[in-house]
């Protein structure tokens, strides 16, 4: 079954206005037989997001909106192709019981989901790591190296992996290098395989999903999917299930990224 597990909709502040019915429609065109719209959940009330417009999630006042859409669009198409109303939701650590209330209130409407990593705590002060090639600049000087980040990061992914989150803890783990995002300008001196390996194993170990997001295919400074071709290959040699996402923000990027994935038969 050709399957797009990660597709952002208008309900995403940074993303464009593309109305839901589109990306549906292109999906049919594309020959896909199910997708999965994951829009970002809306952030614990409490965590003050670091970003300069504050648009990283859709707010709680939207939540009932989107569900309504997407369930609606879910039965038109149902002929057609199969609707998956999600979400991905942020790992952030020491919001953990924040998440596990919102997924205990909200998970019964959720047919699919991903968990993520985006937000990175250094010094009790939180980051989007993959905002901006500038953000990330900023980073280094405070975390003093672009392997402290990227040791941050995996860690941040190990514990999301590890955390009790409840019966509704997404199973399928979101893109887990996007700390690479801006590697072509900001290049690690360590080499992480196997920092990834062991990551891997963890997913493997709690029976998790991976999703395997073309969009970091399409980013000028990382131009590999997440995770990267050999960690692909080495999650299914593990026997883990790998689920494709075009991680979409418009219409146009459905499938982004696909074609290179497919052509090196590391997809299912």
């Amino acid at each position: 079954m050709k399957k797009d597990g990660h597709i952002h909709t208008p309900y995403c502040p940074h993303g464009t206005k593309d109305p839901l019915e589109s990306y549906i429609i292109k999906a049919i065109s594309l020959g896909f037989q199910e997708i999965s719209f994951t829009e970002h959940a809306p952030l614990p009330q409490r965590f003050s997001e670091p970003t300069p417009l504050k648009d990283s999630a859709m707010s709680m006042n939207q939540l009932e909106d989107y569900f309504k859409e997407v369930n609606g669009l879910k039965e038109k198409y149902k002929s057609s192709i199969t609707v998956n109303a999600g979400l991905e939701v942020d790992f952030i650590e020491g919001y953990e019981q924040e998440i596990k209330a919102f997924l205990n209130e909200y998970g019964r409407l959720i047919d699919d989901s991903i968990l993520s990593v985006h937000f990175l705590k250094h010094d009790n002060v939180y980051d989007c790591l993959d905002h901006s090639p500038d953000v990330f600049g900023e980073m280094i000087k405070r975390y003093g190296s672009v392997d402290a980040i990227y040791e941050r990061y995996y860690q941040t992914v190990t514990l999301s992996i590890l955390a009790d989150l409840g019966k509704y803890k997404p199973k399928r783990i979101g893109h887990i290098n996007l700390v690479e995002k801006f590697k072509k300008k900001f290049q690690s001196e360590k080499d992480f395989k196997d920092t990834l390996m062991a990551i891997l194993q963890a997913v493997k170990q709690n029976g998790y999903e991976l999703d395997y997001n073309g969009a970091g295919s399409s980013k000028p400074l990382c131009r590999e999917p997440y995770p990267p071709l050999w960690a692909a290959n080495a999650a299914l040699e593990m026997g883990i299930t790998l689920v494709y996402g075009s991680d979409a923000h418009q219409v146009k990027e459905l499938g982004q990224g696909l074609p290179l994935m497919l052509s090196q038969e590391y997809l299912y």
